[in-house]
């Protein structure tokens, strides 16, 4: 799970990065569908959610907000070294976090709202030796294996893979909860590990440098074809124009 800036609010950028300091942050909204996930399968079989971060020490607030949902135990790893992490980074280190020990299933959203890369996941699988199952509408969970609705543009797959194994679920696959006031209070005792980037065994270059951000264009005002008899063709030729087709 990842504590972004605040996605309904506009960015802020710090020179080639977006400012994190001092802006509202959240719980990204995509990560709220895997905790969800998460709970429902604990509480048809059993077992514990723990969540797991990697950003600076404000991200303890998104963790306690998995926490406040009914989540178990929260992991960070926060080291002012990690600031400005790419995908590839972040996945080494989760990989490192997690390789020694013992789960059943990872899942994790799409992709985050302050990256949008979509690798971090699938990277994380491979660093872990995991069979992966992406794009999932809906997961279940059978003896020794899980099972997903993967979405597709034809529609969905269904998946089959043995566990233990890495899932990303996106949006529609449930509706999560809302933190109770219980459960808030309760998230504030439940234990919360820290990991520095020295408490794992690996070395690394975490920075990605932007190079130049620059005004995205204004988006142009469109062309009204007029319906006659050569309507069609005249679409053709403005699409070809735009090298479409």
């Amino acid at each position: 799970m990842k504590h972004v800036p605040d996605p309904n609010l506009p960015v802020e950028l710090d020179g080639g990065r977006l400012r994190r300091d001092g802006v509202q942050c959240v719980l990204d909204p995509g990560d709220e569908f895997g905790v969800e996930a998460g709970l429902r399968l604990v509480e048809e079989h059993g077992g514990e959610v723990t969540l797991v971060s990697m950003g600076p020490p404000a991200a303890a607030e998104a963790i306690k907000r998995g926490l406040s949902m009914g989540a178990h135990r929260g992991l960070l790893i926060s080291d002012d070294a990690l600031a400005g992490a790419d995908a590839l980074a972040t996945a080494t280190v989760l990989a490192a976090a997690l390789g020694g020990r013992d789960f059943d299933l990872i899942i994790a959203g799409v992709e985050s709202t302050d990256g949008y890369t979509g690798t971090m996941p699938s990277t994380l699988a491979e660093l872990l030796g995991l069979p992966q199952l992406t794009f999932a509408t809906s997961l279940s969970v059978t003896g020794s294996s899980v099972r997903v609705d993967r979405q597709s543009p034809d529609g969905y797959q269904v998946v089959e893979c043995p566990l233990p194994a890495l899932v990303t679920v996106t949006a529609g696959v449930n509706e999560p909860r809302y933190p109770s006031f219980k459960g808030i209070m309760a998230a504030k005792k439940k234990p919360m590990e820290e990991l520095a980037l020295g408490d794992l065994a690996v070395e690394l270059d975490v920075r990605q440098k932007v190079v130049q951000v620059t005004q995205a264009e204004e988006r142009r005002a469109g062309q009204v074809v007029a319906a006659d008899g050569d309507t069609a063709g005249r679409i053709a030729d403005l699409l070809a124009e735009a090298k479409v087709i």
